[in-house]
């Protein structure tokens, strides 16, 4: 196994220090949306984007994280069942439209994404700085099908086709931009589900919790991608595939991984006997810390650092809405025996208590009202803004470890200034 230093809060100061050089070029993953399969009406929420596109043209902003001298932009078809044909693809700034550049895919002006594949385009050379946005142009020549997107309303894709422009939340098809810094750096992934994706958040305003590192990490060089899905789950599949199935690629897969924040287990727990999931078993302890194991395993064979969150609270959670019975007494407890598990295991390289800092001090069942976006699930604006701000970026730690510098920090250990805004 890799050895680890123990750290804090999270393992991000090991990037601060020199690395020795690598060969070739240095490309971090500095924006990501995580692919998922399209469904079908039978499922309790719509996809709101449409079944199917016909000689259609795509615009999208992303904010990237780090900067860089060139760029690469990779498209996914990850669950198509047939071939995707991009036409023309431009990218530039956001603010100025005449200052774009259009790519090319192995030399050639398109390309068609094969089912179950990604492409990548050459680089181009452009400049950009961290936190800066760029927009996406795509033209999509053919019947397209929408088997492949990413789904959300804190993200917009602006549709025209026939004529008619129209707005849809997610995204469609672009998986990532890529930078190639000039020495080598660091991608800090965000895996995660709804909460990781910033459902609550003001949208298109770049607020979800992982954007908000980006912002603390920009100085450093620090790139920060989000693989979070709405309804993701850690053990089994939801809005998509689970975490144990899609680590490679959403995770292990980014160039310049260093570091994985993960963040699931709610819709583990919350989904059986919902809306969601009516008719399924209810989730375990055994069966949520097996799957945390084999993530970390898979993690440190490749040298990638684990950091867990606990889960915040969801009493009330979807109250009064059509996907009421998300929350009980019993799922809670188990949320509790899985946050204790987080803390005290030794499982993990680092632990930030998300939980101790958005829970009501009143009724620790709770979110505070401060950082509840209303639907006592997602935080909103303020409360990813605190989750990001718990993340311990500077200290190395001078905790105990179980073991012979293994790197897995005691949680129970960390002091407790570390975990909180």
């Amino acid at each position: 196994m890799t050895r680890h230093k123990p750290l804090a809060a999270l393992t991000l100061a090991l990037a601060f220090e020199s690395q020795p050089a690598l060969a070739g070029d240095h490309w971090l993953t500095s924006w990501y949306a995580a692919p998922q399969p399209a469904w079908d009406s039978s499922f309790t929420l719509p996809m709101n984007v449409p079944a199917r596109l016909d000689d259609a043209t795509l615009r999208e902003t992303v904010r990237l994280s780090a900067g860089g001298q060139r760029i690469r932009l990779v498209f996914s078809n990850r669950y198509g069942r047939e071939p995707v044909k991009l036409g023309a693809v431009r990218v530039g700034p956001a603010d100025d439209a005449t200052n774009s550049r259009t790519l090319t895919f192995s030399g050639q002006p398109g390309v068609a994404i094969a089912p179950g594949a990604t492409v990548t385009s050459d680089p181009v050379a452009m400049p950009v700085r961290p936190l800066s946005r760029l927009a996406v142009t795509t033209r999509l020549p053919a019947s397209t099908p929408i088997a492949s997107f990413h789904w959300g309303a804190q993200q917009t894709v602006q549709v025209t086709m026939g004529g008619v422009t129209s707005r849809f939340g997610g995204r469609l098809f672009l998986n990532a931009v890529m930078v190639e810094a000039a020495t080598p750096g660091r991608t800090v992934v965000a895996l995660g589900d709804s909460i990781t994706d910033g459902n609550g958040s003001t949208p298109d305003a770049d607020r979800r919790w992982p954007d908000l590192l980006a912002e603390r990490l920009a100085q450093h060089g620090i790139a920060v991608a989000n693989a979070g899905i709405s309804g993701g789950r850690l053990a089994r599949d939801g809005m998509g595939q689970s975490a144990l199935a899609r680590f490679e690629q959403d995770v292990l897969g980014q160039p310049g991984v260093s570091d994985v924040i993960v963040l699931l287990g709610i819709n583990d727990i919350g989904w059986p006997g919902s809306p969601f999931a009516p008719g399924e078993r209810a989730a375990t302890l055994d069966e949520l810390t097996t799957a945390y194991r084999q993530l970390v395993a898979a993690a440190h064979v490749r040298g990638v650092r684990v950091t867990a969150g606990t889960l915040p609270p969801f009493e009330g959670a979807l109250a009064g809405t059509p996907y009421a019975g998300h929350y009980s007494p019993e799922k809670d407890r188990l949320r509790q025996q899985l946050n204790q598990w987080i803390r005290t295991a030794g499982a993990f390289d680092a632990v930030v208590d998300f939980d101790a800092v958005l829970r009501d001090p009143s009724n620790p069942r709770r979110l505070r009202a401060a950082f509840d976006s209303g639907d006592h699930l997602h935080p909103g604006d303020a409360g990813y803004r605190a989750m990001a701000a718990a993340i311990d970026i500077h200290r190395p730690s001078a905790t105990a470890t179980d073991g012979p510098m293994t790197g897995h920090v005691r949680p129970a250990a960390l002091p407790r200034r570390q975990l909180r805004p």
